[in-house]
């Protein structure tokens, strides 16, 4: 059996840094399966690439929207992303 990876690019805006959000994160998206990478953004939102199971991916659309206690998420964005290269894990980078 195959299974169809879903990869997008999801920008957070809001009150998300300075919160933990990038941990929480990675926290939610490692519970999840899925792959990628979250960071911080020079205008104050987040950045992820998330990869994983439609099920996956669509849970951790809808939980960035919580974020960690002390976020207040304004807007979440995401696009549909290329699958050129997979991740083996999900990463805080810089």
């Amino acid at each position: 059996m195959t299974v169809t990876l879903d990869a997008f690019r999801v920008r957070i805006t809001g009150g998300v840094q300075g919160v933990g959000y990038r941990v929480w994160t990675r926290g939610q998206a490692l519970q999840l399966g899925l792959t990628g990478w979250v960071r911080n953004e020079a205008d104050g939102s987040v950045s992820a690439l998330i990869i994983g199971s439609q099920g996956a991916t669509g849970s951790m659309l809808e939980r960035f929207w919580s974020g960690p206690a002390g976020s207040s998420v304004s807007d979440v964005k995401a696009e549909a992303a290329n699958l050129d290269e997979v991740p083996d894990d999900f990463r805080i980078v810089r």
